[in-house]
């Protein structure tokens, strides 16, 4: 599923558990003329890239998976739940840079090489 055109409105902390599984919660406004406002998830690596190049106001599309589960109360009772997974958030509008200096930081950043710079002969 694709949302287009959104405003992130609010972005929460990142959740970190024992497992290692790491999740960030998101909120966006679709821009229709009944908006429409949804909490999405971002898990793993998807939830450090959300914090680290996104903002309140970015406008972006995301790429989502929609999740159900069931679980089974204490009680007994049945209960269902859904989340909505974005795993591919791209902003919309262009990026401006205050400075060349700003702008090749952000460059050298997204193609940075890894922590093993060593040749493979």
């Amino acid at each position: 599923m694709e949302l287009k055109n959104v405003e992130i409105i609010e972005i929460g902390t990142l959740k970190e558990f024992d497992s290692g599984f790491r999740c960030v919660d998101f909120v966006v406004r679709t821009s229709e003329e009944y908006a429409q406002t949804l909490i999405l998830q971002a898990n793993k690596v998807n939830a450090d890239n959300i914090i680290k190049y996104n903002k309140v106001g970015d406008k972006v599309d995301v790429s989502l998976n929609l999740k159900g589960r069931e679980w089974i109360n204490k009680d007994g009772e049945k209960k269902y739940f859904n989340t909505l997974e974005a795993w591919k958030v791209f902003k919309t509008e262009k990026q401006e840079f205050k400075s060349m200096q700003e702008a090749a930081e952000v460059i050298n950043e997204i193609i940075a090489p890894a922590e093993d710079n060593s040749l493979p002969f």
